[in-house]
């Protein structure tokens, strides 16, 4: 049998110094903002998006400060580590640390999109519903980055694409983790031995939340004429789903609600909100003013 994947990737990109450096992490953000924009303005020039192409880049530019990083942070602060930072308040603003929750993120967005929307006075619901088309490729940049930081990892398992995550014991030895990252032969070997094997629950989660929910969002989106808020009730339902079969194989990274993680838990309540915007979608029945007549 061929070893186990030991997980050996760095966090960095590109040093540029001995204490400036840009990581991957940062990378897959930048990237994620990029192609959104660029995908958002495709949508638009088609006739399927309300907002005029030439305010697409300030849009983006907005939802990715006011909605993705202030709304994951704060949703990190508030589902995963609220009493740390009662205990510690400075280290809300250390974002060099990490600390995003995508449950957090999303819900920055719908409450910017929101105000974004009454500003330009235009639907809600559209401006959302191509956001949410887009948005997938996001998840998927940022799931990469988890893995290739060696974050996040899955559970115990022993099939046969299981990895070895050495940051798990950055915190027990950090000593022999440092040496492991430094080259030093005897510690990959000890880590080999001591490492449980994992499931990459991160390229899980790439797939499902990214790829495939992209997929399918960007089918409904081109191909179905769809009344707004549909296609955002569908990214709801369908992040849910991928998120809950994904946390199954993923270890625990906070306390669980019975049975359920906590990715779990705040899931099902995108069901209930996803449900909520397709059934508003259908009772309203309004539409982009610019569709396609081929929709």
């Amino acid at each position: 049998m061929l070893a186990a994947y030991l997980h050996d990737l760095s966090p960095v990109a590109l040093q540029l110094g001995e204490k400036l450096a840009i990581r991957w992490y940062g990378v897959a953000y930048v990237l994620s903002f990029l192609l959104g924009w660029a995908l958002y303005r495709w949508l638009s020039r088609r006739g399927w998006a309300d907002l005029p192409e030439e305010k697409v880049g300030d849009f983006i530019t907005f939802t990715a400060l006011f909605g993705v990083i202030v709304g994951g942070r704060l949703g990190y602060v508030l589902f995963y580590g609220l009493e740390n930072y009662l205990r510690n308040p400075l280290e809300i603003f250390q974002l060099q640390k990490g600390g995003m929750a995508s449950h957090g993120g999303i819900l920055g967005i719908v409450i910017f999109t929101w105000f974004y929307a009454r500003r330009q006075k235009i639907s809600w619901t559209n401006l959302g519903d191509n956001l949410c088309v887009v948005a997938p490729i996001g998840l998927f940049l940022v799931r990469c980055a988890n893995f290739i930081n060696g974050e996040l990892w899955g559970r115990v398992t022993n099939v046969s694409w299981a990895m070895q995550f050495p940051r798990e014991l950055e915190a027990k030895q950090p000593e022999l983790v440092a040496a492991f990252y430094a080259g030093v032969p005897a510690a990959r070997e000890q880590l080999a031995e001591i490492l449980p094997l994992r499931h990459p629950s991160q390229l899980y989660e790439a797939f499902f939340e990214g790829v495939v929910l992209f997929v399918i969002l960007w089918w409904m989106r081109t191909r179905w004429r769809l009344p707004n808020g549909v296609l955002t009730g569908a990214f709801f339902l369908f992040y849910a789903v991928f998120r809950i079969g994904c946390e199954q194989f993923r270890e625990p990274d906070s306390e669980m609600f019975g049975p359920l993680t906590k990715g779990q838990f705040l899931s099902l309540f995108m069901i209930l909100i996803g449900a909520a915007f397709v059934a508003w979608g259908l009772r309203t029945r309004t539409y982009p003013r610019r569709m396609p007549a081929a929709a």
